[in-house]
């Protein structure tokens, strides 16, 4: 029989940077430090998790899930973005593993069968001792769930703001996923992108993404004028 992973559509598995050793922890090394506890250690715990769009949430939730098999344990990430075609039932099958983290679920709030079926899973995971991390894009209080039993259950773990990424930090984050991916970033190249290019963090991480293969396919190192042509095309 297929077990809960396995009923999850292809395209919500986590993209092969989604890992902790890509991701630049900058002013946020106490969350990050959390995430590969819950990863790592089994017991029970919650988190949630919470910051604007682009700040990172998906990439912690999918590495920590990554972490979680490499170490052996069942884990699955359930995206609930408006995009995602995943129903509640999906959520309903996922109480037998050992740590889950749900993405986006402010997208949810107010919808009763999806409360019902994350409150299901909550309590499901909790019975198990299992760990649920849990993003949106504000905190527990103010999402707006209609069901006070969730909202009361999902006050009851530790809460972490993401904190935005100085300009100064943004560069040296390019330069981490750069370095992971094995490509080098030179200084004036990030300060180059940070100044002609969409500023937020998943935007810059998309570009870079982009030039990764436009660089391979060229054999051209990520040089200023490289990076101008690309730009340009785009």
């Amino acid at each position: 029989m297929p077990g809960p992973m396995q009923q999850l559509p292809l395209e919500v598995g986590p993209p092969d940077h989604a890992v902790f050793a890509s991701f630049y922890p900058g002013p946020n090394a106490s969350l990050v430090h959390a995430l590969e506890e819950i990863a790592s250690v089994r017991s029970r715990a919650l988190l949630w998790l919470w910051g604007p769009p682009g700040s990172g949430r998906s990439h912690l939730l999918q590495a920590t899930v990554a972490l979680a098999d490499a170490r052996g344990d069942r884990g699955a990430y359930l995206p609930l973005f408006t995009d995602a075609d995943i129903t509640p039932a999906v959520a309903g099958s996922m109480g037998e593993l050992d740590l889950v983290c749900v993405d986006d679920v402010d997208h949810v709030a107010g919808n009763a069968d999806w409360e019902h079926a994350l409150f299901a899973l909550f309590e499901q995971l909790r019975a198990r001792a299992a760990r649920l991390v849990v993003a949106a894009n504000c905190g527990p209080l103010h999402v707006g769930f209609a069901l006070p039993d969730l909202a009361s259950r999902f006050t009851s773990g530790a809460t972490f703001r993401l904190q935005v990424l100085s300009d100064d930090e943004k560069i040296e984050a390019l330069q981490k996923r750069s370095a992971w991916r094995g490509l080098d970033l030179p200084d004036d190249t990030a300060a180059y992108l940070l100044t002609h290019a969409d500023r937020d963090a998943a935007s810059l991480f998309a570009l870079l993404d982009r030039l990764d293969r436009e660089a391979l396919a060229a054999q051209k190192r990520l040089t200023v004028p490289f990076v101008r042509g690309i730009l340009q095309d785009l």
